[in-house]
């Protein structure tokens, strides 16, 4: 281990809520914290959530871990932070106060404009630049939608009286009290903003979309040394002058967690939605429904780390609107599937805001097929629950094509890994090993493995030591089997796209 001692606060800011680990120097988690949140759907299609309620979820959970860390006697070295990526607000530069909602990377208000952006001739050169497929996920039309509104002139941004931008930057900046006024490498890079060959903004990326490049926050790198990411000032509950020592995206800190830095691991990462992410050093060409991001950029290398991504829209959420429809929670819709007849052919493709990787098809409609006389809750639970392994299973295919060799097993993170009965069935579906990760909070992990190794608690080597053991599935079912389930998929997920099966 590294001189510098002290222990990591880890704070993983998602969808759902703030969750926080308090991790010390030989890698232990000495204490945990959560703060649920909620989201707010003003009109069909919109997905928002409240930047103060956001704000007290993350200085709860900050505030509850340092009082741990003080109990025991730990001092703390320092912050990593990850965050949900595509999510944009609007702020005002020197105070901090939100301008708008934070509208979530689920939101689907500007489908009609990317729509027409994806037919026109700049759809391909967008997609080259960006690396992403034009879609409402990413952050460029939501950031244009939100200016049209609060500055349709674009008088205040191009005067940089305002700031627009990505969940990480607001949060660096109220972390800092204003002192930071940046945005880190791989969250920039989900924009659709940012050329991906020079992890730079792009000025006709900047212009198609109307935002002006004073609006923007300074991109740098992922890790700091308490200089650019800045520290601790004025927040709630937690001292001044705390490094804050990495920012990554949510997936991008589970792929850290998962590989260590290193390329060769597909992961994937299971929550309200699901990511498929690896790391691509040799710079393979996204095709198939696969994209192009940065994963993080480290501040000793000269270049961004380039990955492969997929992103599913919708995991969890299947599993909520199965508990809504049934009258039960989460845990209740995991009890019932185990009860779900062997032979259940009974499929749910959650299209709820449409798909999107690999099929990236926004008017598709969510469809739940296969129901016969014998189909009962059981069934309906099951199909659920699968919907997350089939679409981890047809996406993993897509990235089998685009590296050109098939990974030798898949890493899964995120909460749902923690039911068996879902792992085996993800195990079976890909003819292969999964291997899930040892906690479910590997975001976390991976922000505070990325800010220890800045900060001198670590060094890259002893990575290996921190990681966790996870549990090893392997398949159980033969290719014959694999077939039919697979196909009896892709036929509902035809229908789901309005192609009769």
């Amino acid at each position: 281990m590294s001189a510098a001692g002290g222990a990591l606060l880890a704070l993983d800011q998602g969808t759902s809520g703030t969750k926080g680990l308090l991790i010390t120097e030989d890698g232990r988690v000495l204490g945990t914290a959560h703060r649920p949140m909620t989201q707010q759907y003003p009109q069909p299609g919109w997905v928002e959530q409240d930047p103060a309620v956001l704000w007290r979820s993350v200085t709860g959970v900050a505030g509850e871990l340092a009082g741990q860390a003080s109990a025991a006697g730990v001092r703390i070295a320092g912050l990593g932070l990850s965050v949900q990526r595509e999510a944009v607000l609007a702020w005002e530069p020197v105070s901090g106060t939100p301008l708008s909602p934070l509208v979530s990377w689920q939101d689907r208000r500007t489908a009609e404009r990317c729509a027409k952006i994806a037919a026109a001739p700049e759809g391909e050169w967008v997609t080259a630049r960006s690396g992403l497929p034009v879609d409402p996920m990413f952050s460029a039309t939501k950031a244009e939608w939100l200016l049209d509104r609060i500055d349709p002139e674009r008088e205040r941004a191009m005067a940089g009286r305002l700031r627009v931008g990505t969940l990480d930057a607001w949060l660096l900046h109220r972390l800092t009290n204003g002192a930071s006024d940046v945005t880190e490498t791989g969250c920039a890079s989900r924009t659709q903003l940012l050329r991906l060959d020079e992890a730079a903004w792009d000025e006709e990326l900047l212009d198609l979309f109307r935002v002006p490049l004073a609006a923007l926050p300074r991109v740098v790198a992922s890790d700091s040394a308490g200089d650019e990411l800045g520290c601790t000032k004025d927040v709630p509950g937690l001292a001044d002058g705390l490094p804050i020592g990495a920012v990554l995206g949510d997936s991008h800190a589970a792929l850290f967690a998962q590989s260590l830095g290193q390329p060769g691991v597909v992961k994937a990462t299971y929550g309200t939605g699901s990511s498929l992410m690896v790391l691509n050093p040799d710079g393979c060409p996204p095709a198939g429904g696969v994209a192009a991001t940065l994963a993080w950029r480290r501040r000793h290398e000269d270049r961004a780390a380039q990955a492969l991504e997929a992103n599913i829209a919708s995991a969890g959420t299947a599993i909520r609107w199965a508990a809504q429809l049934l009258g039960t929670d989460s845990s209740g819709i995991a009890a019932l599937a185990v009860d779900a007849r062997a032979d259940n052919d009974v499929y749910l493709v959650p299209a709820f805001s449409g798909l999107g990787a690999p099929y990236w098809d926004r008017s598709a409609r969510a469809v739940l097929i296969g129901m016969g006389f014998d189909s009962g809750a059981a069934e309906v639970a099951a199909a659920a629950v699968d919907s997350m392994a089939f679409q981890v299973a047809d996406t993993l295919s897509r990235f089998d094509a685009v590296l050109g060799t098939p990974a030798a097993e898949l890493c899964a993170d995120g909460g749902p890994t923690g039911n068996g009965r879902l792992m085996t069935l993800q195990a079976d579906l890909i003819g292969r090993p999964v291997v899930s990760a040892g906690r479910p909070e590997v975001s976390a992990l991976g922000a505070a493995y990325l800010a220890g190794t800045a900060l001198g608690v670590w060094d890259d080597a002893d990575l290996g030591e921190l990681a966790p053991n996870g549990t090893r599935f392997t398949p159980q079912q033969d290719d014959a089997w694999r077939n039919r389930r697979m196909a009896g998929w892709h036929d509902a997920v035809g229908c789901a796209l309005g192609r009769r099966p």
